[in-house]
């Protein structure tokens, strides 16, 4: 089994290159775990003061169970992920069953800040992309996804997505293996990486 960290700022592109990776390989031999999965289940705290969270900082996420699921996952086992509504705050009680596969990849804007579960990974991508386009991206996503106005959207990244990204996720380009600039735009670089992982696994086959 190969683990794959990838990881990046809000609307940088991440999901997109998880995608294309996927799109590389037969069908059911990459399975995607979403840092956002395991998100701290809030359902104990007053509804007025979930939105008072900050889940732009690395203690927001269970990474204990994470890490947990993972090592599963490559001694073989599957696991029952956990799923999050952001509207409430909450994990669901429903769980999504993922079975090992040859390629793990894990991806999330914090995936690189937890020294364990970094250590747990083959190979690790930064996704770059600017600032501008970045917000762009987030406000067309939260809008739709989330209920948010644009000024609200606005107001959250000057407030907390902003200074996040440079304490927490900015500074994890440097125990990256491979940054990618442009995010998902960036054609040579996913080619680089699939043929990569490619021959990671032909290896390991033969």
């Amino acid at each position: 089994m190969i683990i794959i960290g990838i990881a990046g700022g809000t609307g940088s592109g991440k999901t997109t290159v998880v995608n294309k990776i996927i799109n590389s390989f037969p069908q059911g031999e990459v399975a995607v775990i979403p840092q956002d999965s395991y998100y701290k289940d809030l359902s104990h705290i007053p509804m007025e003061d979930r939105n008072k969270i900050n889940f732009d900082e690395p203690d927001a996420i269970e990474w204990p169970l994470l890490v947990k699921h993972l090592q599963m996952l490559r001694d073989g086992r599957s696991i029952d992920m956990p799923t999050y509504s952001y509207l409430t705050c909450t994990r669901q009680p429903e769980t999504v069953d993922v079975r090992p596969t040859d390629v793990v990849i894990v991806e999330g804007i914090l995936v690189l800040t937890d020294p364990v579960l970094r250590d747990m990974m083959d190979i690790k991508v930064f996704v770059d992309a600017d600032a501008d386009d970045r917000l762009i991206r987030v406000i067309a996503r939260d809008c739709i996804e989330r209920g948010r106005t644009p000024q609200m959207v606005i107001d959250r990244y000057q407030d907390v997505l902003k200074p996040m990204h440079c304490q927490y996720i900015e500074p994890c380009k440097r125990f990256a293996d491979l940054i990618v600039p442009q995010g998902g735009s960036n054609i040579v670089a996913i080619n680089l990486l699939t043929d990569y992982i490619d021959s990671r696994l032909r290896k390991a086959k033969a």
